[in-house]
Order: C-alpha cells, then structure tokens, then sequence
C-alpha cells in the first residue's frame, strides 16, 4: 500500500522481450502513475524547487511539453495544489491534449517552429510567460541538468537492483538526454564495460548537422543543444528511420501484447538490431520503453495489421486485377 499517488512512481516491471534468442528486457516506464517515464523526471524536478523553496503553496508551475512531460507534470501538480500550465505544440496528439486538460492543466497552444529556440516556439513562449507571471516555476525539461539527476537517483539504481548487476547493454531513446545520460552515468559508474546505447531519431538536429527534417516518431529525436544530454557517458548512438520504428507498432502490440508509443518501438528495432550483431549469449540488454501506445491511437500506426487493414488489402488487390 502506498500513502499517495506519488510514492507509486516507479518500480516498474522489467519485461523479456519474446520472439529473440538474446536476452533483451525492456522497462516497463508506460506502467507508472501518469503513463511514461517523465513522471520520474517531474517528481525529481518539483520535489528539488520546493527545497529551494522555489515552489511554495499557491505557486504556479509552467513548462513547455510535447507531452509526456507536461502530463505527469499535471498529474503532480493535482496532487500538490499547484495551478499548472503547460505550453505545447499544435502538433500534440489528440489523447495528450485531452489527458492534460484532464488533470486540470491549463493548457497554451502555439504553432510548430522548426527549432525550439525559435522566439514563437512553444519553449520560447513558456519561457516568456515565466518571466511575466511572478510566483511561478519553470522546471524547463529541456535545459535544466537536474532532468539527468532524475534518472540518475531513480530509473538507475532500479535496472543495477532488479537485472543484479548482470547488465552489459542499455537501450534508450534520445530527446531531451536526461534518461540515457542520468542511466547511463549511474551504470557506468557501477560497471564502467557497460554499453549505454542512445537512440535518435535519422532526421533530427544532431543527426543531419543542424539540417533537420521531419520525422514522425514522437517522444525521441536530439533537436537543440542542451546541457541535459551528457555524451561522456554514451558508448554509441543508433539512428532510426519512421520506416525503420513504426512499422513495428502494430507487431509489438499484436504479437506481443506490448502497446507502446513510437518512440519505444524505435529503441526495439536499434535495440535487436544491435543485438543481432554485437550481443553475446549471456549479456543481458535492458531497453526503455517510454510510454504506452493509448497516447497515440488517433494515429494509424496500429492499424496497418488488424484483420480489417487485411481484408481491405485484400480487396483492393481483387480490385486492381
């Protein structure tokens, strides 16, 4: 039994992947209270400002969010009494709009930039209004290093205690940095021959040189320079194509019962394909699975399987002969 919602963050189950013969386990992050592994990062982030006593009663919290983030912020501003406010991207999905307006947030919705330092960005808009609204926290995902700490403190030590320090290979999508630096420094300094993997998405900022093009994986993809994304502690980082992640959805949740977002499906494919080349019998690779699939069924990424995408196949191919 727990006392509050917030002391059931984490402890999220640790899952072998079937259908492969290396030892691969993914995290179960979708498991937690507010549906990803941000919740993690926000709890961190809220609990060190109230030390500092940046937030008190009656506070207001504001950020910038694709989603995840700015959910399990709500979700923890709820609980706490906090107004929250969240900045986003018109380009949000329908489910995450709606989750956040469900736990209350208030939500401010700005046109896609094709940067985030971009002055009419959703980032630069929660920034300004920060600096306009006195008595308001801006826990700022994206920029502030405490998002690594998060996973250093919390998602670290419970992959090192549930895989008993057998670990060799960790698997994680690349966004902001925080969960492959915080995780990746915590296994390092336990096991320095540990191989900590990020996973970007092919088109992003870092990946094109500053020439980013679109992508359709939500949830990952380096896109700013930021302090929060610690290279010291990467040995490699795999990149993933939309053709390469998503075709993938519909199997995981069709023949595995995994029904994660695109981002999770992304680190699957780096994750075996690696595997399939670099791993040995006996190692054991643990991957991160972000967030759960309801976040993005307004989509079609589930649907390209299901017996009715078949027999409407099927009929089109009667139909073209």
């Amino acid at each position: 039994m727990q006392e509050t919602l917030l002391h059931a963050i984490g402890n999220t189950p640790l899952v072998r992947l079937p259908h492969t013969s290396k030892k691969l386990y993914a995290k179960l992050e979708y498991l937690n209270p507010g549906g990803s592994v941000k919740d993690r990062s926000a709890l961190f982030l809220i609990m060190q400002a109230e030390r500092r006593g940046q937030l008190k009663p009656g506070s207001i919290i504001i950020d910038a969010s694709s989603g995840n983030q700015g959910i399990a912020t709500a979700m923890i501003g709820a609980i706490k009494g906090y107004h929250v406010i969240i900045c986003v991207s018109e380009k949000i999905s329908a489910e995450k709009l709606a989750t956040l307006r469900a736990y209350g947030a208030e939500v401010r919705i700005f046109a896609a930039t094709d940067y985030l330092d971009d002055p009419h960005s959703y980032h630069a808009q929660a920034v300004a209004l920060h600096q306009r609204t006195p008595n308001s926290y801006m826990p700022d995902q994206y920029f502030n290093p405490e998002n690594a700490l998060a996973h250093y403190h919390l998602l670290g030590p419970e992959i090192w205690q549930q895989t008993q320090g057998t670990i060799t290979h960790f698997f994680a999508a690349a966004g902001t940095g925080g969960t492959i630096s915080g995780v990746g420094r915590y296994l390092k300094e336990r096991n320095a021959n540990i191989k900590v993997i990020a996973v970007d998405a092919a088109t992003s900022y870092r990946a094109t040189n500053g020439n980013p093009q679109p992508y359709a994986i939500e949830g990952m993809g380096i896109d700013f320079n930021s302090p929060v994304l610690d290279t010291e502690y990467i040995d490699e980082i795999l990149l993933a194509h939309d053709a390469d992640a998503l075709p993938l959805l519909a199997q995981l949740a069709q023949q595995q019962g995994l029904l994660v977002g695109p981002s999770s499906a992304a680190v699957a494919w780096a994750a075996q394909s690696y595997a399939a080349e670099h791993m040995h019998a006996d190692d054991v690779g643990v991957l991160i699975f972000g967030d759960s699939g309801r976040a993005y069924l307004s989509k079609s990424f589930y649907t390209t399987n299901t017996p009715e995408a078949r027999s409407k196949e099927a009929q089109n191919s009667l139909t073209l002969v």
